[in-house]
């Protein structure tokens, strides 16, 4: 849950919340944010019952229950063995480009922070071009290049004008970023100056320093437990023939889902995913990890300075493609990932005051990914608060949710989830997700319709096979005081909430 978009690098992203509820926001949540775009004609009238297959104006949308586009997705292997998956839509002039390789720290070996730094180098230089050139290059094409390193992945995009001449020009400065980096030596240097300031800055972050140290009490030996970042004592040592070896084992054209989605016929498609495959090193697929070994459950407490405490709580959960990922995103959406109106966030704080937002979620991952529940609390009550959160654990999975509570669940759901193909990079984010963690092609028609047709019993039954109140990794970050009793529940708390989380 370290995993950010972007460079893996500079000062932000650091508070715990952002920290783990964006890697569950990416990977476990079906939906996204949306984009401005343009409406699309109005459907024929005999289509009016059928799903949207283009974008649809807030007037045609009027009175209308929610409906997401209906994707026709494309599929094909290149030569060089590069799996593609493309959507053409061509109610905007532009396309969307995101490879997505097994190359996040999972294969960092014992050099953690390789796979960051590979990926922060990529548009640090190309033959004949420096990162200044590179960037106006795109600039001045009108075109926006992207990149981010995570555990399970790395990926690079390219959002372009669909003209040809501007098409063409972005595709040939992209695939040399992605095939022909240079790893400048005094570009890695000021990255691995970036990110050591990081590092220190981490420091002064009981959310971050929490959150690092649970994954190395949930994961032991295993690649996760190591931040995506590396460490201060590792990345200085990390030098560009490492880099280099790395980007031909990890950026092989075996190793990429290609996904697409734009003002592209499947000719041009086929014609950019060639070009981009070919011009990748040649190599296969690397193994994923391994399964990690199940933790000893436990507390460990880290001292810190604060008038705040941060607590997090995490076991193993599921991999992505798991047969009860469905079930466990609805569960845990009535827990405590849909925000107010979860068993967490009324008990703890609406009826209690004692934070302002607790969040609690899964992570399916190529092994196991964490479940993890996480907030700040008022230092003086932190050890009553940890066991008001585990008993709501204990009693939820004891006795599931309520009917009512399933219903609002199904409800909010079906009114966002169109919102996840609301626009083309919603749509090739969903692609890369599907091709990586081999979901099914139509994983967007069906993951709806088997959320609807969930009963209460199921539910609770998935919530139990995968979680355990007993088996909770806890760690707490904050100061030692004497502990204070906590409120009794009351619709108005005398206390509010402890306010915006510290650092």
């Amino acid at each position: 849950m370290s995993e950010r978009n972007g460079l893996r690098y500079g000062l932000v992203g650091l508070i715990v919340i952002a920290l783990i509820a964006g890697l569950v926001l990416f990977v476990s949540r079906p939906v996204a944010a949306p984009e401005a775009v343009t409406p699309a004609p109005a459907q024929p009238a005999a289509a009016e019952n059928a799903a949207p297959t283009g974008l649809q104006s807030l007037a045609e949308a009027a009175g209308k229950a929610p409906s997401h586009r209906k994707l026709n997705i494309q599929q094909w292997q290149t030569a060089e063995g590069a799996r593609v998956l493309f959507v053409e839509a061509h109610e905007l002039p532009m396309f969307d480009l995101r490879l997505t390789f097994a190359a996040g720290s999972s294969q960092d070996g014992d050099s953690y922070g390789l796979a960051m730094l590979t990926n922060a180098m990529l548009n640090e230089g190309v033959p004949g071009k420096d990162t200044s050139a590179i960037a106006a290059g795109f600039d001045d094409l009108g075109a926006n290049f992207s990149n981010g390193s995570y555990r399970d992945m790395a990926v690079a995009g390219l959002r372009s004008l669909s003209e040809p001449t501007k098409r063409d020009a972005a595709l040939a400065l992209f695939d040399q970023v992605i095939g022909q980096p240079t790893f400048p030596e005094d570009a890695l240097a000021r990255i691995k100056n970036q990110v050591m300031a990081g590092f220190e800055y981490q420091k002064q972050n009981p959310g971050k320093l929490a959150g690092l140290e649970l994954f190395k009490r949930l994961y032991g030996d295993h690649p996760y437990a190591h931040s995506s970042d590396g460490n201060e004592k590792s990345v200085p040592k990390i030098s560009v023939a490492q880099l280099r070896t790395f980007h031909q084992k990890a950026y092989a054209a075996g190793n990429v889902v290609i996904a697409l989605v734009g003002d592209l016929t499947r000719e041009q498609a086929e014609a950019i995913a060639g070009s981009v495959s070919k011009s990748l090193p040649k190599g296969p697929a690397l193994p994923a990890p391994g399964e990690p070994q199940t933790p000893k459950a436990g507390v460990t407490h880290i001292e810190f300075p604060s008038k705040q405490t941060q607590l997090m709580l995490a076991q193993l959960g599921i991999t992505r493609n798991d047969p009860d990922y469905a079930a466990l995103y609805l569960g845990n959406q009535i827990l405590g990932g849909g925000g107010f109106g979860t068993r967490l966030m009324d008990q703890v704080r609406e009826k209690r005051g004692l934070t302002y937002g607790v969040y609690s979620g899964f992570t399916g991952m190529q092994s196991r990914g964490p479940f993890t529940i996480g907030l700040q609390t008022r230092a003086e009550m932190s050890e009553g608060t940890l066991k008001l959160v585990q008993d709501i654990v204990r009693d939820y999975l004891d006795k599931g949710p309520t009917q009512k509570e399933l219903d609002d669940a199904k409800r909010e759901l079906a009114g966002s989830f169109p919102l996840s193909t609301a626009s083309n990079a919603d749509i090739v984010g969903q692609l890369g997700a599907i091709g990586f963690y081999n979901l099914p092609l139509d994983y967007l028609e069906t993951f709806l319709s088997q959320v609807q047709g969930l009963s209460v019993e199921q539910v609770k039954a998935a919530m139990r096979r995968h979680l355990d109140p007993d088996a909770f990794v806890i760690v707490t970050a904050g100061p030692t005081v004497p502990q204070q009793p906590l409120p009794p529940p009351t619709d108005k708390p005398a206390a509010q909430p402890a306010g915006v989380p510290e650092h």
